[in-house]
């Protein structure tokens, strides 16, 4: 009888790398093994053997199946990143399935592995990513790209996301499912979207722009129309329009629709008052427009968010 190899999972742990991230990993695969092995699945049971590897060498590793870049808490990833290039290469072209989460994109990109790829990484890091590496399709609302032989998850913490997602690849959906329920955490999809805040680019060199941007933060955004914007901008309105879209990246009513979705967050996380209270406080005089402009936003209707991330008052 041959017997099928085992998937050997290896986590990288490279100089920066969140501990938490790693050892966490290794938890959840361990914990997914002894759940697999009990299930009594042993007709072709492919045992998974994880390995935290503190180095990387392409040609001393032992056959991977998937290799793993954890996230990191350190800010100079990118210094770095250059040194495990052609390791990278090596196995991804010797077959690896290649994962990474959050910053651990950056070591994938600088691989040049997610040229012309759908990727994920950090909401936060999503600025330098895409000026470092414009030829990678980044989408920081989505908390895991799997695109075949490339998995890139956002978040920090959604190295849980990646693990779950490993486990129903090499171990079926129905391990998964008993692992989340174990671990006690949501093995739904999740989006980045739902935790990002805000963060418009203030660095552009517009100074007409910026001085709109400062005056919208100074809290009249409840009120204002684009066409206050315009005017208090000094410039003419296809010329305001045309560099506020260049500078920001958004248009003044996509600005505006952002400052007033974020305000409504915080209003629906830390109060009690009514969905439709809180969208005319935000300047939405119609409810149902507010409701459905929020949950193009956010990927999830004002009650379903409130439900999910209000923290109680009391009352």
């Amino acid at each position: 009888m041959v017997t099928s190899p085992d998937i050997h999972i290896g986590i990288f742990k490279y100089p920066g790398a969140q501990n938490a991230a790693v050892y966490g990993l290794l938890d959840l695969f361990e914990t997914a093994e002894r759940l697999h092995r009990e299930a009594g699945h042993t007709f072709g049971h492919r045992p998974l053997k994880i390995e935290v590897l503190t180095e990387l060498c392409a040609q001393k590793c032992a056959p991977l199946s998937a290799l793993i870049l954890p996230p990191s808490l350190h800010g100079d990833i990118l210094s770095t990143a250059g040194i495990f290039r052609a390791d990278l290469q090596k196995l991804y072209g010797d077959g690896v399935l290649m994962c990474s989460v959050c910053a651990g994109a950056f070591l994938l990109a600088e691989a040049g592995l997610l040229d012309g790829r759908t990727a994920t990484t950090h909401w936060d890091l999503a600025s330098q990513f895409e000026s470092s590496y414009p030829d990678v399709e980044l989408n920081v609302e989505r908390m895991l790209v799997d695109d075949g032989d490339l998995i890139t998850a956002g978040g920090v913490m959604a190295w849980i996301d990646l693990g779950l997602k490993l486990v129903d690849r090499f171990l079926g959906p129905a391990i998964m499912l008993k692992t989340a329920k174990f671990l006690l955490v949501d093995p739904g999809e999740r989006e980045q979207r739902f935790y990002s805040v805000f963060s418009p680019s203030l660095s552009h060199g517009d100074s007409a722009v910026l001085k709109v941007q400062q005056w919208l933060q100074s809290g009249f955004v409840e009120a204002i129309t684009v066409k206050e914007m315009t005017e208090f901008s000094g410039l003419s309105s296809r010329t305001f329009i045309r560099r506020f879209q260049q500078a920001t990246g958004f248009s003044p009513s996509e600005y505006l629709q952002h400052l007033r979705i974020g305000k409504a967050r915080e209003l629906m996380e830390l109060t009690s008052q009514s969905v439709d209270q809180i969208a005319w406080q935000v300047g939405y005089q119609d409810p149902g427009a507010f409701r459905r402009i929020f949950h193009k936003v956010m990927g999830l209707t004002p009650r379903d968010y409130r439900a999910r991330f209000a923290i109680s008052t009391g009352t």
